[in-house]
């Protein structure tokens, strides 16, 4: 889910080991710095951010949950969002995804500078400002270098993330776990599921959906499983390419999953045949890769459908009977 222009983010403490070098963080905390100046931004750009004038700031559209705004400087430019009604938690988290994916030095993402709360509430995050080419980046090159970024960057710790974030504006639980159908069943299916149910009484997509995730194991069989770092949210409105036409990705919802659940929004993504055939030349693919492919997409039509409403009902349904129809569960 899109939520600002160059850039989104999710949740919770920081991890200084997953963000670069020169990412703003406090020295007697693990939490990001904060500074309660009037005017944050403004200060850490003349300051931290080697300016001596801010130039031009300017709106970027595109946003839906956050205001984005590109600021000119003599030491160039930075992009900034803000949100007036969310504490620093989810810009930390979207900061500890974009640092994670950044450090893996595969594919292009803006690098996150500095987060920290706005004095009237609300927060605010600072990040490399990407001039974005004309064109889409070439599919080719988006597929190879999103399969060097799972290649490169793995956890020791299982499946999950060190801090919870946010799908959209839906929360997304993070909890480590060293068994990934169990991870994926609870964190991510059964999460939407609890909340279908909550939100709309769909007792009938709940019941269903449960039996699903208590039946799935058998998709994964002969299947090596390892910790990928996932974007986690890679539709078309969060990739572009540079003015070199290299590609970016932007606004994660970052945690180390199977590498097929990247595909789970490629509904809206636009993913052609040449971003495959590239992908899987480093990333080979799996045993079964066509029967899981709408396990992972229904995870992110199930989140439409708890954001959206009923419009995504239908399609999550007919993905969940279809399997229990498969599995014959």
């Amino acid at each position: 889910m899109r939520s600002a222009h160059v850039g989104v983010m999710p949740s919770s403490t920081c991890f200084p080991s997953l963000l670069p070098p020169s990412f703003t963080k406090s020295k007697s905390s693990p939490k990001f710095s904060m500074s309660l100046s009037e005017d944050p931004v403004r200060e850490w750009i003349l300051s931290d951010g080697k300016a001596t004038k801010i130039t031009k700031i300017s709106p970027v559209g595109g946003g839906c949950i956050n205001f984005a705004n590109r600021y000119d400087t003599d030491a160039g430019s930075f992009f900034v969002k803000t949100n007036r009604s969310i504490g620093p938690s989810m810009f930390e988290a979207e900061a500890l995804g974009l640092g994670a994916m950044y450090e893996t030095g595969t594919i292009r993402v803006p690098k996150p500078y500095k987060v920290g709360p706005l004095p009237a509430g609300g927060s605010f995050i600072i990040m490399e400002f990407i001039q974005f080419g004309a064109s889409r980046s070439n599919q080719s090159d988006l597929g190879r270098k999103l399969a060097e970024m799972h290649k490169a960057g793995k956890s020791s710790k299982g499946y999950g993330f060190d801090v919870d974030n946010t799908i959209g504006s839906t929360p997304q639980i993070n909890t480590w776990s060293s068994d990934w159908v169990q991870f994926y069943g609870e964190h991510r299916l059964g999460y939407q599921l609890k909340l279908a149910l909550d939100q709309y009484g769909d007792r009938t997509i709940y019941e269903k959906g449960q039996r699903l995730v208590k039946s799935m194991g058998p998709l994964f069989t002969n299947v090596v499983i390892e910790p990928c770092l996932l974007h986690g949210d890679l539709w078309s409105g969060n990739i572009s390419s540079d003015k070199n036409g290299e590609p970016v990705i932007l606004d994660p919802a970052c945690y180390y999953g199977h590498s097929e659940a990247e595909f789970g929004m490629s509904w809206c993504a636009g993913f052609g045949g040449s971003f495959y055939n590239s992908y899987f030349e480093v990333m080979p693919k799996q045993p079964g890769f066509e029967e899981r492919r709408d396990l992972y997409m229904l995870y992110h039509y199930l989140n439409h459908y708890n954001l959206f409403g009923s419009g995504y009902r239908s399609s999550a349904m007919s993905i969940i009977d279809d399997y229990l129809a498969f599995l014959k569960a």
